[in-house]
Formats: C-alpha cells, structure tokens, sequence
C-alpha cells in the first residue's frame, strides 16, 4: 500500500509534469497557430472542433469556452462524422482537429472526406510528421513529452496541453473580437 507521503509525491509529479509541459507550449507558437486564429476571426463560418477519445472530451470544452468569448463553435465527434453526420459541417466552416498522435482511424478518415469539401483544417497534434499534420492548413504543435502515466498511456499530459491551448485560441480571438465582459 502506499504511504501518504508516496501519493503526496505522485501528486506532485503530476502537477510538476503537466505544468512543465503547458510552459514549454510558449516555445511552439508558430505564424501558423496565428494564421489559424486569423483565419478563424475572419471567417463567416463556425469553428467545428472534433476529436476522438480523451481529445473528443477537450474539444467539448473548448467549443464551451468558445462560445462563451465570442467565437460561434460547435462539437462533431470525429466517429460520428465518417458515419454520416459530415453534414454538421457547413460551407464557410472551419475545422479544428484535436489528435495526439494526428494518426487515428477516425481523424484520418475524417480528414480525406474534408480535403474534397476544402473546408479549411485546422491540426492539433503533437506529431508535426503526423498524418493530420502534413494535410492540415495551419498547424498547432501540441507537443507533449510524455503522459504522466507511468504507461505512457493515459492521456494526462497531452490532453492539459490541449486544454492550455484551446484557452489560448479562444481568449486570442476574444481579444481580437474586443468581447466585453457585457457581451459575456
């Protein structure tokens, strides 16, 4: 069994590792993560945020916090789309794709039906050789390390590090919006 002082010390592994990971963040942002978020204050559409597993999770809340700061988003489940919900996805739509590996079934398949639709894509991964890396538009390296997971199997890390930089996104666009906290 474990001591408190061992449960105290994975707790603060954790905390040390995730908030290390969201620091290192401050060194990927790229002309490509603020093309995107030009792309997506300028554009007539929604944001349609998908993704698979733990990342479909984050991206529900990073719809959420959009909505909430001014940005029009809506959530479609990577899965769901390739099985006939595609048609949540309008024209002047912009879809951002959340995928640690950017190599998942789903996001792969979802993303070859989009390149016929040329909706603009939008790729949050933490793989820049990535399949939805090479055929996204704009790029935002969700580089992470390693999962606190002793397994390197659970996503811990990588999905702090998508949360960090969904809040990033939105309040990016709040400012460029000049949202107020009367339009909250």
């Amino acid at each position: 069994m474990k001591s408190d002082s061992d449960i105290r010390a994975i707790i603060t592994d954790t905390l040390l590792v995730e908030a290390e990971s969201v620091k290192k963040l401050a060194d990927y942002i790229s002309d490509d993560f603020i093309a995107a978020i030009r792309e997506i204050y300028r554009s007539p559409g929604r944001l349609v945020v998908t993704g698979v597993g733990k990342s479909a999770h984050i991206g529900g809340k990073i719809v959420a916090t959009l909505n909430s700061t001014g940005t029009p988003s809506i959530f479609m489940h990577a899965g769901d789309a390739v099985h006939g919900d595609l048609g949540i996805l309008q024209k002047d739509d912009i879809l951002l794709c959340l995928s640690k590996s950017g190599e998942t079934a789903e996001i792969k398949a979802l993303v070859s039906l989009i390149d016929r639709s040329r909706n603009k894509i939008i790729g949050m991964t933490s793989s820049k050789d990535s399949f939805l890396a090479r055929h996204s538009d704009y790029l935002i390296h969700a580089y992470v390390e390693k999962e606190v997971c002793p397994h390197n199997l659970a996503p811990t890390t990588s999905t702090t590090v998508q949360i960090a930089l969904g809040d990033a996104l939105a309040m990016a666009l709040l400012h460029l919006r000049d949202f107020s906290s009367d339009d909250f």
